[in-house]
């Protein structure tokens, strides 16, 4: 009985214990607000060295697809010069000029004769220019006024002529005017003309008047006539 009773009271001690707390302590506070944070603390030792790792290579993909054509760059600057290059192969032989074939390839005439001239008739000269050059060039001499061609090729002829006020002329090549020209004037003029021909032999190139000329017919005045070959053609 005894023993009951003290186990009793045990327990009734140990329930009101917290209440009794309550009754002699007052009724706990609300909980405060969080302090700062702490200062760093000290740097700690280096830590082991890790494993080294060992990289695992794949298999290499499949090739992709090509991309678009990326924009033009700048222009570069300009490069050095090269070296020079290999001389080139060595060109074909001309051909052989023949000066015999060539022997009427020039001419160079002036008129010295007085009177009038008929219009559409070869005007005629009848005195060489040079009369005396070293060395002879291969000279043509007129026939009537014109030049007959003997060497097939390209030639160059030109005219200066002397007028009153007005002066009509036309360069003939065989029968066929090849150029003409007019020029007038208040009082004397003097005119002059050139032209490049293609003739065959046999072809004949002079000089004359048309429509009203009136062109200075004293021996006195300068009339020329003058051509020679450029070169030969086959």
């Amino acid at each position: 009985m005894m023993l009951l009773s003290s186990m009793l009271l045990l327990l009734l001690s140990t329930s009101f214990c917290p209440v009794l707390s309550q009754c002699s302590g007052g009724v706990p506070g609300v909980p405060g607000s969080h302090g700062p944070d702490g200062s760093d603390g000290p740097k700690g030792e280096k830590g082991d060295p890790g494993e080294a790792a060992q990289p695992i290579r794949g298999q290499k993909g499949a090739l992709g697809l090509q991309g678009p054509p990326g924009r033009p760059g700048l222009k570069g600057d300009v490069g050095l010069s090269g070296p020079p290059g290999l001389p080139g192969p060595q060109g074909e032989k001309g051909r052989p000029f023949n000066s015999v074939n060539g022997q009427n390839s020039f001419f160079s005439y002036k008129r010295d004769l007085s009177g009038p001239l008929t219009s559409d008739i070869d005007i005629e000269f009848n005195r060489e220019v040079l009369p005396a050059v070293d060395p002879q060039p291969p000279r043509a001499s007129l026939t009537n006024g014109a030049f007959v061609c003997s060497t097939r090729g390209v030639y160059f002829f030109s005219y200066h002529m002397s007028a009153r006020n007005r002066l009509c002329l036309k360069l003939m090549k065989s029968s066929s005017s090849h150029l003409m020209m007019c020029d007038s004037a208040h009082g004397f003029l003097v005119t002059s003309g050139s032209a490049v021909l293609e003739l065959d032999v046999g072809d004949t190139v002079s000089l004359q008047t048309y429509r009203h000329s009136s062109i200075v017919s004293s021996a006195s005045s300068s009339h020329t006539f003058t051509g020679f070959l450029l070169f030969p053609t086959a």
